[in-house]
C-alpha cells in the first residue's frame, strides 16, 4: 500500500525544501551551520504541516549524524533515557558528529521528561531538536530552554503551497499517471490552512476519488469532495486552529452558547487545557480590554488554576471564564493603540525624547537641559498639567481610541476635560 502523498512528497535535500529561507536559504541562520555540521541543540517553533520534522531529517542527513527520534505522545522517562544511552554508545562522543535526538511535539513533554534530556544536551552527548507547535517559553523548563537555540518556522506563503501541487503533480508516480489541470486552489489553500501536510491528503483525496483520467481541480470540486470527508478534533493538527478559531471568535462575537460548544470540542478532543487558558487571556485583554479590566483578572486566575487542576475539573472553571468573557462588553481600543504605536515606530525611527522630560541623573546632563520645564503633575490641580510627551516630530498623534462602551466613555471624558482639544477627545 503506497505511503500518502505528503510522506512521498516529503524533502530529502536542503534544495527540495519549500519555505524557511530565513533559516536554511543561502543566507539563512542554520545554513552555515548545517554546512559545517557545528548544529547547536534548537527547539523548530511553528504551526503543524510546515516542515519541523522534515527539515530536522534533513539536518541529520546533510550533517551525517545518526537520528533518533522520539514523539512527546507515547515516550516516558524510560524511553528517553534508552535513547540517550543509544546515542552515547554510537561513537559520536564530544565531536562535532554527535547523534541528533529529534523530540516531535516537545511541549507535551512533562517536566520530569525535559528534566531527563538536561545533561544528554549539557554534556554533548546528543544535539537535541524539539518541534513544537506551542510558545517553549510557556511549555519548555528554563534549564532546558537556555541550552537550546529557539527557530521560528513561518508559515508557508500562498506561492509555497501552490508550488507544492504542481511538484505532486509533476514528480508523484501515482498522481503523474493522471492528467490533472489545476484550475482553481482557493479551497485547497483554504481547507488546508497553511499546513502543507493536510494540503496534499486533501489533494489526493480529491485525485483518488475521481474516476476520469484526466481531472480538472477547482473550487466547487475541492468542496464537494472535501467536505464529505471532514475529521473529528485532532489536538495534534488536523481541525485544532479551526475549532480554537471558532472558539475566539464567538467569544469576541458574545456568543456563549457557540463558545461552550467549541469549548466542548476541544475538552472532549483531549486538547491542552494551558493552551485553551492562554487563548482566553489574549482575548480577555485584545477584545474586551479596558471595556471590562476585571475580564483580564479572571482569565489570568482561569490560566493559574486550570494549570493547578487539570482535567476533567478544568472544564468548569474553562465554562465560567468563557461565558463570562463573552457576556463581557467588548474593546479592541488597546489592541489597535499598541498596533498603531508600533507602526509609527517603524515609520519614524528612533525620534528624539523632549528634553522636558528626560532623565537627569547627572550634573552635565542637567545643564544641557535634560528635565528642564518638567511639571510635575501631582503639583497641580487633578494630578494633571498639560505638557508635551511626545517626540516633537508626533506630537499631538492620538494612538488611543476608546471604545464605545461605559467605562471607555468614562475615560474618554477623563482624557478630554485633561487635553481639551489636543488629542480630538
Amino acid at each position: 500500500m503506497n505511503a500518502p502523498l505528503a510522506e512521498r512528497l516529503r524533502p530529502k535535500t536542503l534544495e527540495e525544501y519549500i519555505s524557511q529561507t530565513h533559516l536554511v536559504g543561502e543566507h539563512g541562520t542554520l545554513t552555515k551551520q548545517i554546512a559545517q555540521g557545528l548544529i547547536p541543540s534548537l527547539i523548530l517553533w511553528g504551526p503543524p504541516g510546515i516542515g519541523k520534522t522534515t527539515l530536522a531529517n534533513i539536518i541529520a542527513t546533510e550533517s551525517k549524524r545518526p537520528f533518533y527520534t522520539l514523539s512527546a505522545i507515547s515516550s516516558g522517562v524510560k524511553d528517553v533515557r534508552e535513547v540517550i544511552e543509544k546515542a552515547k554508545n554510537s561513537g559520536g562522543l564530544f565531536t562535532t558528529k554527535n547523534p541528533i535526538l529529534f523530540i516531535d511535539e516537545i511541549h507535551r513533554f512533562s517536566k520530569s521528561q525535559q528534566d531527563s534530556l538536561l545533561q544528554a544536551v549539557e554534556k554533548g552527548w546528543v544535539t537535541l531538536i524539539g518541534a513544537t507547535t506551542e510558545n517553549p517559553s510557556f511549555e519548555v523548563i528554563p534549564a532546558l530552554l537556555s541550552r537550546c537555540q529557539v527557530y521560528i518556522l513561518k508559515p508557508f506563503e500562498k506561492n509555497d503551497l501552490e508550488a507544492l501541487l504542481i511538484r505532486a503533480i509533476e514528480n508523484d508516480e501515482e498522481i503523474a499517471k493522471k492528467t490533472i489541470i489545476l484550475k482553481e486552489t482557493e479551497a485547497l489553500l483554504r481547507l488546508s490552512g497553511g499546513d502543507a501536510r493536510k494540503l496534499l491528503n486533501i489533494f489526493e483525496l480529491v485525485v483518488n476519488s475521481e474516476g476520469a483520467d484526466q481531472i480538472t481541480i477547482t473550487n466547487d470540486s475541492v468542496l464537494e469532495k472535501a467536505q464529505n470527508n471532514t475529521v473529528r478534533y485532532d489536538k495534534t493538527g488536523e481541525q485544532h486552529y479551526d475549532i480554537v478559531s471558532a472558539f475566539i471568535k464567538s467569544i469576541r462575537g458574545s456568543d456563549p452558547n457557540a463558545a461552550v460548544y467549541y469549548l466542548a470540542r476541544m475538552v472532549e478532543g483531549g486538547e491542552d487545557v494551558k493552551f485553551i487558558a492562554r487563548r482566553l487571556l489574549i482575548l480577555a485583554s485584545e477584545d474586551i480590554g479596558n471595556a471590562n479590566p476585571t475580564a483580564l483578572v479572571i482569565a489570568n486566575t482561569t490560566f493559574q488554576a486550570v494549570s493547578t487542576i487539570g482535567y476533567p475539573e478544568s472544564r468548569i472553571i474553562l465554562s465560567q471564564c468563557a461565558t463570562y468573557l463573552a457576556c463581557s462588553p467588548k474593546s479592541n481600543a488597546a489592541y489597535d493603540a499598541i498596533g498603531k504605536a508600533q507602526q509609527l515606530v517603524k515609520n519614524t525611527g528612533d525620534l528624539s525624547v523632549p528634553l522636558s522630560i528626560r532623565n537627569a541623573p547627572t550634573k552635565l546632563m542637567k545643564e544641557i537641559g535634560y528635565g528642564e520645564d518638567y511639571k510635575y503633575s501631582h503639583n497641580y490641580e487633578n494630578n494633571f498639567a498639560a505638557q508635551e510627551f511626545l517626540p516633537e516630530d508626533i506630537k499631538n498623534t492620538k494612538l488611543y481610541d476608546p471604545g464605545n462602551n461605559a467605562r471607555e466613555k468614562a475615560q474618554r471624558d477623563f482624557l478630554k476635560l485633561r487635553w481639551k482639544e489636543k488629542y480630538g477627545y
